[in-house]
């Protein structure tokens, strides 16, 4: 098929070519030199709660490793390194008052190391590690999370902008506003799946424009860096191209996805019609006085809308979507869509089940993108495949995966413009 085949090119001269990490997958230190617990510490401390027991506790031992890790990044010839601070690593209990210099120091190393090796830091500010002790007061379902956030973020504005010309607000915010709090799956593992994963979304968003506004108004004139949000997606392909009603759960799942955060953001600082109208819909069906999705305020909506400069997207396989109303009495924001999901048999697996290597969903993602919204330049923030803990870095698995979706990527470049990070 068309889609499948190879297309031999060239990336143009001033593509960005990167790696990225997070804080809690890679730095290790976990309770080292006055970092405070993450939600993260907790739940693989807590027994049964992970495979075999496994933990971040040392990783790959990053906060210890800093030149070992610029070596690496040398020899890979990126031009860009993107990472996450570790928000109890600055703040142990999450507020200024708990200001950890230690931790700053490491990201002074670190931001000065790459400088030196002429790779380009990009900065997440939350990649799902929270502070336990925030955590403590309800995490990310109460607002007074926003303060506490945008508080973080204006002192790494700071203390790093002027080396830091790239910051990302929230790593995949759909993806822990569900697995953590409508699942037990990641942390703080709340499995309240009918209403939680909105209020916390909801709060998210708020606390997102307030730090974009924050760089906007104390700092962009100054530091002349841009600060977007990454967003997550897999692409949606309707099991039956000529169904009108599988077309339209193929869209209305990318709009409970990725429409979720990006539709406030990139057009018009409100919810997905689609999604307004199913979750109210199920929510009167279910006799409750009121949308289990939240309403934004007029001014909510005109503070939210437009807070990002570019469109940062995470992105690691395709779904085969279809038609499928769910039952009423699942109070669940996986089954508000009415949407049913599969893989095609046929698709090359990995270590991880639900992630197949299939790599022409990218391109078609991309376009979606690019006409949903409007044309925004597209960063690729999180790409990759999971791979069996027995596979070396030569693994042919590794290899098909990132020639066919580098491969998709080029072909995006040439064909819709946009960046592949």
């Amino acid at each position: 098929m068309e889609r499948d085949t190879f297309f031999y090119d060239t990336f143009p001269e001033g593509f960005v070519w990167s790696a990225s990490s997070s804080a809690y997958q890679i730095e290790g230190g976990w309770n080292a030199d006055g970092k405070g617990p993450s939600i993260w510490d907790n739940f693989t401390h807590t027994p049964n709660m992970v495979l075999k027991g496994h933990t971040g506790d040392v990783a790959c031992d990053s906060y210890n490793k800093i030149d070992e890790d610029l070596y690496m990044l040398r020899a890979l010839r990126v031009q860009t390194y993107h990472f996450s601070i570790s928000w109890p690593r600055i703040f142990s209990n999450g507020s200024i008052e708990s200001l950890n210099l230690a931790g700053v120091n490491y990201y002074n190393k670190l931001i000065d190391g790459l400088l030196a090796s002429n790779i380009t830091p990009r900065v997440t500010l939350y990649h799902w590690d929270l502070p336990q002790t925030l955590q403590d007061i309800g995490g990310w379902e109460k607002e007074e999370l926003i303060d506490l956030f945008n508080t973080y973020a204006d002192y790494c504005f700071k203390t790093f902008g002027d080396r830091v010309k790239f910051w990302i607000t929230f790593n995949e915010p759909s993806v822990f506003s569900w697995e953590g709090y409508g699942t037990n799956s990641f942390p703080p593992a709340l499995n309240k799946p009918s209403h939680l994963p909105y209020r916390v979304a909801h709060v998210v968003l708020k606390a997102h424009a307030k730090a974009f506004h924050t760089y906007d108004d104390k700092y962009r004139s100054t530091q002349k860096g841009l600060i977007s949000i990454s967003l997550n997606a897999d692409w949606a392909e309707p099991k039956i191209f000529n169904n009108l009603r599988d077309v339209a759960a193929a869209d209305r799942y990318l709009q409970f996805t990725l429409g979720w955060f990006a539709h406030p953001i990139f057009k018009n600082g409100d919810y997905p019609e689609a999604m307004k109208w199913q979750v109210g819909n199920k929510s009167e069906l279910q006799h409750l006085s009121a949308s289990r999705l939240p309403q934004f305020t007029e001014q909510e909506k005109n503070f939210i809308c437009g807070t990002a400069d570019v469109f940062c997207l995470t992105t690691y396989t395709t779904k085969i979507v279809s038609h499928n109303i769910a039952k009423l009495k699942s109070f669940s924001y996986e089954h508000d869509r009415d949407t049913a999901e599969e893989f095609d048999p046929g698709w090359p697996t990995s270590a991880t089940k639900k992630f197949r290597a299939v790599a022409w969903g990218l391109r078609r993602l991309l376009n979606w993108i690019k006409e949903e919204y409007s044309n925004p330049p597209i960063y690729i923030t999180g790409n990759g495949v999971a791979t069996k803990p027995t596979s070396t870095v030569d693994d042919t698995d590794r290899i098909f995966f990132y020639k066919t979706y580098i491969n998709e990527a080029l072909k995006g470049y040439l064909f819709l413009f946009f960046i592949y990070k």
